[in-house]
Protein backbone atom coordinates (compact mmCIF):
# COMPACT_ATOMS: atom_id res chain seq x y z
CA UNK A 1 0.00 0.00 0.00
CA UNK A 2 1.56 3.11 -0.55
CA UNK A 3 2.16 5.75 1.97
CA UNK A 4 0.08 9.17 1.77
CA UNK A 5 0.57 12.38 2.52
CA UNK A 6 -2.27 13.81 3.98
CA UNK A 7 -3.68 18.26 3.25
CA UNK A 8 -6.56 20.05 4.85
CA UNK A 9 -8.74 20.49 2.41
CA UNK A 10 -10.77 24.54 2.79
CA UNK A 11 -13.69 22.61 4.32
CA UNK A 12 -11.24 21.48 7.02
CA UNK A 13 -11.32 18.13 6.04
CA UNK A 14 -8.61 16.15 5.22
CA UNK A 15 -7.35 14.70 1.66
CA UNK A 16 -5.42 12.19 1.44
CA UNK A 17 -2.80 11.76 -1.59
CA UNK A 18 -0.08 9.07 -2.22
CA UNK A 19 3.17 9.78 -1.57
CA UNK A 20 5.22 9.93 -4.53
CA UNK A 21 7.65 7.83 -5.62
CA UNK A 22 11.41 9.31 -6.56
CA UNK A 23 13.68 7.57 -8.91
CA UNK A 24 16.61 9.21 -11.29
CA UNK A 25 15.51 9.83 -14.85
CA UNK A 26 16.60 8.22 -18.13
CA UNK A 27 17.26 9.53 -21.26
CA UNK A 28 13.39 8.20 -22.53
CA UNK A 29 12.39 11.29 -19.97
CA UNK A 30 13.24 14.15 -22.26
CA UNK A 31 9.82 15.24 -22.75
CA UNK A 32 8.49 15.23 -19.15
CA UNK A 33 11.58 16.78 -18.17
CA UNK A 34 11.51 19.55 -20.97
CA UNK A 35 7.73 20.57 -20.04
CA UNK A 36 8.82 20.58 -16.12
CA UNK A 37 11.89 22.68 -16.70
CA UNK A 38 9.30 25.30 -18.79
CA UNK A 39 7.20 25.08 -15.62
CA UNK A 40 10.20 25.73 -12.97
CA UNK A 41 11.42 28.88 -15.42
CA UNK A 42 8.44 29.95 -16.02
CA UNK A 43 7.98 29.87 -19.74
CA UNK A 44 11.86 31.05 -20.14
CA UNK A 45 13.10 27.94 -21.49
CA UNK A 46 10.47 27.88 -24.04
CA UNK A 47 11.22 31.19 -24.81
CA UNK A 48 15.07 30.17 -25.39
CA UNK A 49 14.76 27.32 -27.22
CA UNK A 50 12.82 29.15 -30.25
CA UNK A 51 16.63 30.20 -30.85
CA UNK A 52 18.31 26.77 -31.25
CA UNK A 53 15.48 24.92 -33.50
CA UNK A 54 17.24 23.18 -36.30
CA UNK A 55 15.38 22.34 -38.89
CA UNK A 56 11.49 20.89 -38.63
CA UNK A 57 12.03 20.78 -35.28
CA UNK A 58 9.92 22.60 -32.06
CA UNK A 59 10.32 23.85 -29.23
CA UNK A 60 9.66 20.87 -27.68
CA UNK A 61 12.25 18.67 -29.39
CA UNK A 62 14.98 20.77 -28.36
CA UNK A 63 13.92 21.01 -24.96
CA UNK A 64 13.70 17.13 -24.82
CA UNK A 65 17.31 17.11 -27.37
CA UNK A 66 19.21 18.92 -23.90
CA UNK A 67 17.43 16.64 -21.59
CA UNK A 68 18.69 13.86 -23.26
CA UNK A 69 22.55 15.56 -23.34
CA UNK A 70 24.94 13.53 -21.06
CA UNK A 71 26.60 17.04 -20.43
CA UNK A 72 25.21 20.36 -18.88
CA UNK A 73 23.31 21.41 -16.09
CA UNK A 74 19.54 20.39 -17.55
CA UNK A 75 20.98 16.79 -18.43
CA UNK A 76 19.23 13.96 -17.35
CA UNK A 77 22.09 12.88 -15.44
CA UNK A 78 21.39 15.28 -13.01
CA UNK A 79 17.62 14.34 -12.58
CA UNK A 80 15.20 12.79 -9.99
CA UNK A 81 11.87 12.68 -11.18
CA UNK A 82 8.77 12.13 -8.41
CA UNK A 83 5.95 9.83 -10.06
CA UNK A 84 2.91 8.22 -8.80
CA UNK A 85 1.87 4.99 -10.39
CA UNK A 86 3.60 5.26 -13.71
CA UNK A 87 2.69 8.81 -14.22
CA UNK A 88 5.71 11.43 -13.81
CA UNK A 89 4.43 14.27 -11.70
CA UNK A 90 7.46 16.35 -10.66
CA UNK A 91 11.20 16.86 -11.26
CA UNK A 92 14.55 17.86 -9.26
CA UNK A 93 17.85 19.31 -11.21
CA UNK A 94 20.55 19.85 -9.25
CA UNK A 95 24.25 19.86 -9.02
CA UNK A 96 26.86 21.19 -7.04
CA UNK A 97 28.57 24.48 -7.58
CA UNK A 98 32.27 25.41 -8.19
CA UNK A 99 33.82 26.47 -4.52
CA UNK A 100 35.34 29.50 -6.85
CA UNK A 101 32.98 30.88 -9.39
CA UNK A 102 34.65 31.26 -12.86
CA UNK A 103 34.77 34.85 -14.14
CA UNK A 104 32.73 36.55 -16.85
CA UNK A 105 32.18 39.54 -18.52
CA UNK A 106 28.93 40.54 -19.02
CA UNK A 107 29.42 41.99 -22.30
CA UNK A 108 29.94 38.36 -23.58
CA UNK A 109 26.75 36.88 -22.36
CA UNK A 110 23.29 37.37 -23.27
CA UNK A 111 21.84 40.31 -21.19
CA UNK A 112 18.93 37.86 -19.79
CA UNK A 113 21.48 35.51 -18.36
CA UNK A 114 23.72 38.28 -16.46
CA UNK A 115 21.36 38.78 -13.24
CA UNK A 116 21.30 34.65 -12.86
CA UNK A 117 25.07 34.39 -13.32
CA UNK A 118 25.21 36.99 -10.50
CA UNK A 119 23.12 35.31 -8.35
CA UNK A 120 24.85 31.98 -8.76
CA UNK A 121 28.33 33.68 -7.92
CA UNK A 122 27.04 34.74 -4.48
CA UNK A 123 26.35 31.09 -4.00
CA UNK A 124 29.67 29.24 -4.34
CA UNK A 125 30.40 26.08 -3.28
CA UNK A 126 26.66 25.45 -2.55
CA UNK A 127 24.44 22.45 -3.87
CA UNK A 128 22.22 24.49 -6.32
CA UNK A 129 18.51 23.46 -7.46
CA UNK A 130 18.63 24.40 -10.95
CA UNK A 131 14.48 23.39 -11.54
CA UNK A 132 12.09 22.40 -9.33
CA UNK A 133 8.74 21.60 -10.47
CA UNK A 134 5.70 19.68 -10.26
CA UNK A 135 2.90 19.31 -12.71
CA UNK A 136 -0.34 22.09 -12.10
CA UNK A 137 -2.70 19.31 -11.35
CA UNK A 138 -0.71 17.61 -8.57
CA UNK A 139 0.40 20.48 -7.09
CA UNK A 140 -0.46 21.23 -3.14
CA UNK A 141 0.13 17.31 -2.42
CA UNK A 142 3.95 17.11 -0.76
CA UNK A 143 5.24 16.61 -3.98
CA UNK A 144 7.71 19.76 -3.54
CA UNK A 145 8.41 19.01 -0.37
CA UNK A 146 9.57 15.75 -1.44
CA UNK A 147 12.17 16.93 -4.26
CA UNK A 148 13.70 19.43 -1.73
CA UNK A 149 14.13 17.08 0.84
CA UNK A 150 15.88 14.64 -1.72
CA UNK A 151 17.90 17.72 -2.67
CA UNK A 152 19.05 18.26 0.87
CA UNK A 153 20.28 14.92 0.88
CA UNK A 154 22.14 14.84 -2.51
CA UNK A 155 23.71 17.91 -1.13
CA UNK A 156 24.70 16.21 2.54
CA UNK A 157 26.12 13.39 0.72
CA UNK A 158 28.22 15.63 -1.53
CA UNK A 159 29.82 17.15 1.57
CA UNK A 160 27.82 20.44 0.83
CA UNK A 161 27.02 22.58 4.08
CA UNK A 162 24.29 25.27 1.86
CA UNK A 163 21.26 24.91 -0.56
CA UNK A 164 20.71 27.30 -3.12
CA UNK A 165 18.11 28.04 -5.24
CA UNK A 166 16.88 30.87 -7.79
CA UNK A 167 12.87 32.44 -8.18
CA UNK A 168 11.06 34.75 -9.67
CA UNK A 169 9.77 36.96 -7.22
CA UNK A 170 6.05 36.58 -10.00
CA UNK A 171 6.05 33.47 -8.69
CA UNK A 172 5.32 33.86 -4.73
CA UNK A 173 4.05 30.33 -4.19
CA UNK A 174 7.58 29.12 -5.42
CA UNK A 175 9.15 31.39 -2.64
CA UNK A 176 6.67 30.54 0.16
CA UNK A 177 7.22 26.90 -0.53
CA UNK A 178 11.01 27.52 0.17
CA UNK A 179 11.01 30.12 3.26
CA UNK A 180 8.59 27.29 4.60
CA UNK A 181 11.64 24.35 4.67
CA UNK A 182 14.38 26.92 5.87
CA UNK A 183 15.65 29.17 3.11
CA UNK A 184 15.99 32.61 3.07
CA UNK A 185 16.02 35.18 0.61
CA UNK A 186 19.77 36.93 0.45
CA UNK A 187 19.79 39.18 -2.54
CA UNK A 188 18.16 39.59 -5.66
CA UNK A 189 18.61 41.06 -9.58
CA UNK A 190 16.55 43.06 -11.64
CA UNK A 191 15.09 40.72 -14.08
CA UNK A 192 16.05 41.29 -17.98
CA UNK A 193 12.48 40.11 -20.12
CA UNK A 194 13.30 41.17 -23.43
CA UNK A 195 10.56 39.54 -25.28
CA UNK A 196 9.28 37.46 -22.61
CA UNK A 197 6.48 37.87 -20.42
CA UNK A 198 6.84 37.91 -16.87
CA UNK A 199 4.96 38.95 -14.00
CA UNK A 200 8.02 39.07 -11.94
CA UNK A 201 10.14 41.89 -11.24
CA UNK A 202 13.82 40.21 -9.61
CA UNK A 203 15.34 36.69 -9.50
CA UNK A 204 15.65 36.39 -5.48
CA UNK A 205 18.13 34.28 -4.21
CA UNK A 206 17.82 31.94 -1.38
CA UNK A 207 19.85 29.77 0.42
CA UNK A 208 19.59 27.19 3.27
CA UNK A 209 22.69 26.05 5.75
CA UNK A 210 21.78 21.96 6.29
Amino acid sequence: MNKLHERAAPNGAVQSFPKPTLRDATKDDGDAMAQLINFAGEGLPAYLWQDMIEGNETVWDVGRRRAQRDEGGFSYRNTTLACIGDDVVGSLVGYAQPNTPEPFDPADVPAMFVPMIELENLAPGSWYINVLAVFPEFRNRGVGSELIARAERNARQAGKLTVSIIASDGNPGAVRLYQRHGYTQIASRRIVKDDWKNPGENWVLLIKEI
